[in-house]
C-alpha cells in the first residue's frame, strides 16, 4: 500500500535526479567528437614502404541510445507525477476546529494553499498597531474608533510685572525691574482618539489564526495519508514519441 505522502516525499528527489541526468545526456549529445568515429588502415605503394598500424576511434555516444536512456529516466518522473496529481484529485479531508467542521472535504492542493495564506495572515495580524497601554481607552460610538477620558491642561499667558527695587528720591528715579509672570488664561480639555487595536484583541486573533493553522496542517496530513494507485504514462508517451 502506497500513500500520497510517500509519493510526495520521493517526487522531489526523482525530479532532481531526472533533471540532472537528462541535462548530462543533453550535454554529451552536443559534443561532436563523442559522436564521431573513424577507422583507417595504411598500405604502402611498394613492398619496401613503411608499414603503419591501423588507426581507429570508436563512436562513444549514439543519439538513439541517448534518446532511449532519457526516455527511461523521464518515464519514472512522468509516472510518479501522474500518480501524485491523480491522487491529489481525490485526496480530501475536513478542517475541524474545536470539534466543528469548518471546511468539508477540502482538497489537499487547497489545504497547501491555505497553509501558506494563513502564515501570511499570521504575520499581518502580528504587526497590527496596538493602543498605547499608558492610556485608558474606551469605544467611541460616534467615530467607531477608541477614545480616552477627557483630560484638562491649563493654558497660561505671560503678563509683564514691575518690581520696584529702589524707591524714587529727590535725586534719583525709582529703580524698577520688569519681569514676565505666567498667569492662567484658560483650560484645554483633550480627548485622544485612536484607530489601533487593544492588545487583548490582537492576541485573540493570533490565537485563532494559530488554531486554524494547526487544524489545516492536521487535515493536510490526513489527506496525504490517502492510499494511491500507481499510474503509468511515461512508457506509452515515449513509445509513441520515439517510434520510427
Amino acid at each position: 500500500m502506497t500513500r500520497l505522502s510517500q509519493i510526495i516525499a520521493v517526487e522531489k528527489g526523482v525530479k532532481t535526479d531526472a533533471t540532472r541526468r537528462v541535462t548530462d545526456l543533453h550535454r554529451d549529445v552536443q559534443k561532436a567528437p563523442l559522436l564521431s568515429g573513424i577507422a583507417r588502415t595504411y598500405r604502402p605503394r611498394d613492398e619496401e614502404g613503411d608499414q603503419l598500424p591501423p588507426e581507429s576511434t570508436r563512436v562513444q555516444v549514439k543519439a538513439e541510445d541517448v534518446l532511449a536512456e532519457a526516455a527511461q529516466i523521464l518515464t519514472r518522473l512522468f509516472d510518479i507525477t501522474l500518480t501524485k496529481d491523480a491522487a491529489n484529485c481525490v485526496a480530501k479531508a475536513d478542517v475541524k476546529v474545536g470539534g466543528h467542521v469548518l471546511l468539508k472535504d477540502a482538497p489537499v492542493t487547497y489545504l497547501l494553499f491555505l497553509e501558506k495564506q494563513l502564515a501570511d495572515v499570521h504575520t499581518f495580524v502580528a504587526k497590527l498597531p496596538l493602543l498605547d497601554p499608558a492610556e485608558e481607552w474606551q469605544p467611541d460610538d460616534t467615530s467607531g474608533a477608541w477614545r480616552t477620558h477627557p483630560s484638562s491642561t491649563v493654558r497660561s499667558k505671560k503678563i509683564p510685572r514691575n518690581h520696584v527695587q529702589a524707591e524714587a528720591t529727590q535725586h534719583h528715579p525709582a529703580q524698577v525691574q520688569v519681569y514676565m509672570e505666567d498667569v492662567p488664561a484658560g483650560d484645554w480639555t483633550t480627548v485622544k482618539f485612536s484607530g489601533a487595536m487593544p492588545a487583548t484583541r490582537v492576541r485573540q486573533l493570533l490565537d485563532r489564526t494559530e488554531e486554524l493553522q494547526r487544524a489545516v496542517k492536521f487535515a493536510r496530513e490526513e489527506a496525504n495519508a490517502a492510499e494511491v494507485t500507481d499510474r503509468k504514462a511515461g512508457e506509452t508517451i515515449f513509445a509513441w514519441l520515439l517510434a520510427s
